[in-house]
């Protein structure tokens, strides 16, 4: 059997980060990744936006990586010359809205959220004459970014710092030990073992599964995970604003919204559609109800406009059998299994959060 130090379980944004921040700290880990290349799902299946980090309870994981991480991934795109850009959001208030806009604002404020502002009616108009609502809360910090480019940004500097990625390497069960873990991993050429003293499962949508099954983990902490797939349509024709244009968050999402690409095309997503395996099919019956969405704020939104693009998968976790909406970071303090850490439920604004949340696991 193989033995190695340090062993991350997935190649996405997440565990890219962790595998950078792990090896400039000199311990140069080993990569396990189930697909032929790195970021196949959650990461690349999004609406690589830039979150600002105002929609998450202020003490949450969640308000606070993603608020750290807006600086980090600002820093770390200028200074590496990664595509992004930094056009801005404004989340649009429409009759009756105009409280919960403030409620938005007041959260985001307390989360540590920077550059917000409220625009009026009459600003709005100036703004962007197309829309139609009262008011709109303004985050100048909210931006769009190369989610492909920045994950070979992670890799490549991870790599320099003597990680290895292993594409292809699927972890199919983990037996536990306090700093004693071993991994039965299906590669391209068979099945082997392979033992490491400190093991981090950042695995995406199989994270949870692959927490199930990690023999010698307490039952008690293993979570349970529900699918939102979200779909997202392309508008046919040039796009109505240079910014992101946002309704107000809604229960298991963050509404309808318009997103650009860095070619300035755009796009709207994601709904929500609960699915008991993740699926990436877009069904073009759903137009329907997008234009509906849509022209909540866009009324004047040309009919057959939309055609169907991508889908994306997030993971939805319970805990006791209750949602736990925040990011799950679960370490010896949880689970007693010194050298393990489980990263869980990583879903927006996880791609904005990567490299604060590696700063939390090289803490760890």
């Amino acid at each position: 059997m193989e033995r190695v130090g340090t062993v991350i379980i997935g190649a996405g944004v997440i565990g890219l980060a962790v595998a950078r921040a792990l090896a400039r700290a000199g311990q140069a880990p080993l990569v396990l990744e189930h697909e032929s290349r790195f970021g196949e799902h959650l990461s690349s299946r999004n609406s690589e936006v830039i979150h600002g980090g105002l929609y998450y309870p202020p003490a949450s994981l969640k308000a606070r990586a993603c608020v750290r991480g807006n600086i980090l991934l600002h820093e770390y795109c200028s200074a590496r010359n990664i595509a992004h850009r930094r056009c801005g959001k404004l989340i649009v208030a429409g009759p009756g809205q105009a409280f919960a806009l403030q409620r938005l604002q007041d959260n985001a404020l307390a989360s540590g959220a920077r550059g917000l502002a409220i625009l009026d009616r009459r600003a709005l108009r100036r703004e962007e004459p197309w829309l139609t609502g009262e008011q709109a809360l303004y985050s100048t910090y909210s931006g769009i970014i190369d989610s492909h480019g920045l994950m070979a940004s992670l890799a490549r500097e991870a790599e320099d710092g003597g990680a290895l990625l292993a594409p292809r390497h699927q972890v199919t069960a983990v037996r536990c030990a306090r700093g004693d873990f071993r991994l039965l991993v299906q590669t391209p050429d068979g099945t082997m073992e392979l033992g490491c003293e400190r093991l981090i499962n950042a695995a995406g949508l199989g994270a949870v599964p692959l927490v199930a099954a990690m023999e010698g983990f307490p039952d008690q902490q293993r979570p349970e995970q529900e699918f939102a797939k979200g779909n997202y349509f392309t508008l046919n024709g040039p796009a109505p604003s240079e910014r992101l244009i946002y309704p107000l968050p809604q229960e298991h999402g963050l509404g309808v919204h318009l997103t650009l690409d860095l070619a300035g095309r755009a796009r709207f997503g994601p709904d929500v559609e609960w699915v008991a395996t993740p699926d990436y099919h877009v069904d073009p019956a759903r137009r329907p109800a997008f234009e509906q969405a849509i022209r909540q704020y866009w009324p004047t939104l040309p009919k057959r406009a939309l055609r169907p693009d991508y889908a994306g998968v997030r993971p939805k976790l319970r805990m006791h059998g209750e949602p736990y909406p925040d990011f799950l970071i679960q370490d010896h303090r949880d689970h007693g299994l010194d050298g393990l850490i489980n990263l869980l439920g990583i879903e927006s604004p996880g791609l904005t959060a990567a490299l604060a949340l590696a700063e939390n696991v090289a803490r760890i």
